[in-house]
């Protein structure tokens, strides 16, 4: 049974770092091609894609966070990151990881999207 389990959630004033952590299970990480992302939500409005990274390396990022977020992966840990600076009060949101389908190569942000994790909150005050 896969599982995505996020953490790493809190409050910082604008301008601070955070770092988000998303442990998975139930698959071989580095096994096949797969890809991993995070997404963020704020009530009222639709989840938007932040970063994915595929099995190899390879990124995409919203527009809203290059420059500014960075998503790495350890294998050996089965644990997606996405590293949060410069943050701002629109970053403020409820973060998810996602996984999509084992096996198949990732399109970037537009998934499809088979499992997610259960949020975690980021709150950046000004």
């Amino acid at each position: 049974q896969v599982q995505l389990v996020a953490s790493g959630g809190g409050s910082v004033q604008a301008g601070g770092s955070m770092r988000l952590s998303c442990a998975t299970s139930g698959y071989t990480y580095s096994s096949r091609n797969r890809y991993v992302a995070w997404f963020r939500q704020v009530p009222g409005k639709e989840r938007e894609g932040v970063a994915v990274i595929d099995r190899d390396g390879g990124t995409t990022y919203a527009d809203s966070v290059k420059g500014r977020f960075t998503i790495s992966q350890d294998n050996a840990k089965n644990t997606l990151y996405l590293q949060m600076n410069s943050l701002k009060p629109e970053d403020t949101a409820t973060y998810y990881c996602a996984l999509g389908p084992i096996g198949a190569r990732s399109r970037g942000l537009q998934g499809p999207w088979t499992y997610w994790g259960q949020g975690t909150q980021v709150t950046v005050s000004s």
